[in-house]
């Protein structure tokens, strides 16, 4: 069993459109898990009544009016009747390979965390969830669908008792999702990456939600308040830090020098690609040029 929840924004516009989205998939899952959705922004009740799902709406907020990651993982792990939960963002279809995953992941280690790649997505409509539409958004997926970088995780698979201490994270600005990922591993427990077998799928949208939009979700003081409170090192702890993987057998492998191997790939590519990459054109026209004078000579 497992218990979903997470914190939808407003149900306005496009973002109303995209989290029904989301939710309608999470809510076609077999077997059906209990969602509980927190928060009082504009919507959320009337979503939960309409889905048949479970509404918190009294979230402890900071003094900017965002709701706190602390106590939203309190409540939801004080009324989920599962003993394995899932944070997910609102905006995250999720597939039917998704609960297999989960379900292989705690039988191998019953104290995990699983996290898996996001696919990034452009919808703009509603999604029929008719016979047949997993098929469907998994070959849209393939067709128009983009890795999202190694440091975006937006769903986090885990049993109650994990994080017996939350620092009070903003929610929806940047470094609360490394910093679950960093509890783990300071416990020294296993984080299992199930990119390979369920991938996640992000629908994209803007940031009109907040005032001052992006730039204030990146850079803006709560960002930085909680940089401070996941330890003040970028990137410390992302896809790239995991334990271990679940692969499509249903095997889970010791995940090993994951970043160093990247950090050389990255290396290799700054040195002899980018810095490369004006010396490798003018060496093309030169060949270009050379081939257009010969075969204007023959």
């Amino acid at each position: 069993m497992l218990t979903l929840f997470s914190i939808p924004k407003a149900f306005k516009r496009h973002t109303g459109v995209i989290q029904r989205n989301a939710i309608e998939s999470w809510t076609k899952l077999e077997p059906r898990p209990e969602i509980i959705l927190l928060g009082n922004d504009e919507g959320t009740m009337e979503v939960a009544r309409g889905f048949g799902l479970r509404h918190l709406p009294n979230v402890t907020t900071s003094d900017d009016g965002t709701p706190l990651l602390s106590d939203l993982f309190r409540q939801a792990e004080s009324a989920a009747t599962s003993p394995y939960l899932c944070y997910v963002n609102a905006d995250i279809i999720l597939l039917s390979e998704f609960l297999w995953a989960a379900e292989t992941v705690q039988r191998k280690f019953a104290k995990s965390l699983m996290v898996s790649k996001r696919i990034n997505l452009e919808i703009a409509e509603k999604l029929s969830f008719d016979t047949g539409w997993e098929e469907a958004v998994k070959r849209r997926a393939s067709a128009t669908g983009k890795d999202e970088h190694y440091t975006a995780i937006d769903v986090f698979v885990f049993p109650k008792g994990m994080y017996p201490q939350i620092p009070d994270f903003a929610i929806g600005r940047l470094w609360f999702d490394h910093w679950l990922i960093k509890a783990v591993r300071e416990q020294n427990l296993p984080v299992v990456d199930a990119s390979m077998v369920a991938p996640v799928l992000h629908q994209n949208h803007d940031y009109g939600h907040v005032t001052g939009g992006k730039e204030q979700i990146w850079h803006g003081p709560e960002a930085e308040r909680n940089f401070q409170l996941y330890g003040g090192v970028e990137h410390a702890y992302t896809l790239l830090d995991v334990t271990h993987k679940l692969t499509a057998a249903g095997s889970i492998r010791r995940v090993l020098l994951r970043k160093p191997l990247f950090k050389i790939r990255q290396l290799w590519w700054e040195i002899f690609v980018r810095r490369t990459a004006s010396f490798r054109k003018v060496l093309g026209l030169r060949r270009e040029l050379r081939r257009t004078a010969s075969d204007q000579r023959s």
